[in-house]
């Protein structure tokens, strides 16, 4: 997915997956999301185009129910004007501060000059030596001072918090952790893109500065130092500036002539146009040519990524929506053994599968098989192998291996390998027995040991009441076994 229909996507899933209760973004909504989604890219989509849509045809529902929520959303989108003002920013520094020496004198071994070489150098070894630490691969996270600016960037729709969102409390912390995990590759990128320009301009405002003045004044160079003699400076400027004097092919002048132009020797200093060309050769080679390149680069990488953002789609709620689009409405057979749910159990597990399966799940129940009947299964289960059996039994019932253990190897056989998902319902136990919670989990564990070899094939039981059931919870531990199982 693009960078937006990412973002969309991830504020979608957390409003999905937070808001339980179904209160803020209802069944209908979601249905309504789906459907208009799988009308509007039709038969045959890819799979992140169908969901990236429906993500679209969502915050356009919510835009006029939750304004406060959208705006956080849009909020965390990219301006490209950022961009522009760093880089303007960084240009207006580097001709504002173009000082590299007291007056209209040039001090060859200016800090600010000097620091600014150093700086950069260091930066390339750093980034030669994360590169072979990688084995050459582009980095996916930023550094200790991009991770500051990554954060500052990616998560700059906190801010807005506070700012009239309807949503649940919990819907925002996800959006903005899920987001800042999802983008932190791109803004890596894009972190690294702003600081090589912003090196290359601040360099090259540097050197307009210089330019510029020398234009209207006259700039004397020389040198001053307390611990260094001329015969060192001179071995230090021929490392400084051996990229200019490379390029331009200019000779360092002699050490006689460098002891000539210090500060406090007559004549102490000479025109510094010759100087302010080397100076500004060492600039352009050591730092503006290798951090526009880098820029580029970085640029190059930021666009490859802002494309590709999204792209595992394995996650049980994308696979949730991908299911009714791709293979239609889940089928679901549901085979309770020597058990007869009462109807509140009945409502209970159908919006229970309806929720994990989508709306459109097709539920079917099949006639309850009388205990030790598990060799003759009722006609009607699927068969197809793509739908899923629930095998149901009731707390009350005393768990054996050789009659429950044999039911679900038989539902799991039926359905040519298809998931099968075995739930046991509380409610019968606690409309009966005082619910003590110490009682209820002997009677779990008494259902876990006897169907112990069952958790090798993934068909661990989910025990729930069913009558009061905990959607949320329950969702979460049904999409987990069935993960587990897959």
């Amino acid at each position: 997915m693009n960078e937006r229909d990412a973002l969309l996507t991830t504020a979608v899933r957390a409003v999905e997956t937070v808001d339980g209760d179904r209160q803020s973004w209802t069944d209908e909504d979601r249905s309504w999301s789906s459907q208009a989604a799988a009308e509007a890219v039709g038969e045959g989509a890819r799979a992140a185009d169908f969901i990236a849509c429906r993500a679209r045809f969502a915050l356009d529902r919510l835009r006029p129910r939750d304004p406060g929520f959208v705006r956080v959303v849009d909020g965390l989108l990219w301006r490209g004007w950022i961009a522009a003002l760093v880089m303007v920013l960084s240009f207006a520094a580097g001709v504002l501060i173009d000082r590299i020496g007291s007056g209209q004198n040039i001090n060859l071994l200016a800090p600010p000059v000097l620091g600014l070489l150093a700086w950069n150098v260091a930066v390339y070894l750093l980034l030669l030596v994360n590169s072979l630490r990688r084995g050459g691969k582009p980095a996916r996270q930023a550094g200790p001072v991009r991770r500051a600016l990554v954060a500052g960037l990616a998560g700059s729709g906190r801010r807005l918090r506070q700012r009239g969102v309807a949503m649940p409390a919990a819907v925002l912390p996800r959006l903005l952790g899920d987001w800042s995990q999802i983008a932190a590759p791109l803004y890596a990128a894009r972190v690294a893109r702003l600081l090589h320009f912003a090196a290359a301009l601040f360099a090259a405002g540097i050197l307009s500065g210089l330019y510029l003045r020398g234009l209207a004044f006259e700039y004397r160079a020389g040198w001053e130092s307390t611990f260094l003699d001329a015969e060192t400076v001179h071995r230090l400027l021929s490392v400084l500036l051996a990229p200019a004097l490379w390029l331009t092919g200019s000779l360092l002048p002699d050490v006689d002539r460098l002891a000539a132009i210090r500060f406090g020797v007559l004549p102490a200093t000479e025109n510094a146009a010759p100087w302010l060309h080397l100076l500004a050769a060492t600039l352009f080679i050591v730092v503006i040519v290798p951090r526009s390149v880098l820029g580029i680069a970085s640029g190059l990488l930021e666009r490859h990524r802002r494309a590709r953002l999204l792209g595992d789609l394995g996650d049980p709620y994308f696979q949730r929506l991908l299911h009714g689009y791709l293979a239609g409405p889940a089928q679901l057979t549901v085979i309770p053994y020597s058990y007869h749910p009462a109807p509140a159990t009945t409502t209970g597990l159908q919006r229970l599968l309806r929720r994990v399966f989508g709306d459109n799940a097709q539920l079917a129940w099949a006639t309850p098989v009388s205990y030790g009947g598990e060799e003759t299964l009722p006609a009607g289960g699927h068969r197809e192998g793509h739908g899923l059996s629930v095998a149901l039994f009731s707390l009350l019932a005393t768990p054996e291996r050789e009659t429950q253990g044999a039911f679900v190897r038989a539902v799991r056989a039926m359905g040519n390998g298809g998931p099968v998902l075995v739930l046991v319902d509380e409610a019968p136990w606690r409309a009966r027995f005082d619910p003590d919670p110490r009682r209820i989990e002997q009677r779990r564990a008494a259902w876990r040991s006897e169907l112990a070899d069952l958790a090798e094939l993934g068909l661990t039981p989910v025990f729930l009441d069913l009558a009061q059931a905990d959607l949320n919870a329950a969702q979460d531990e049904i999409e987990r076994r069935l993960e587990g199982s897959a």
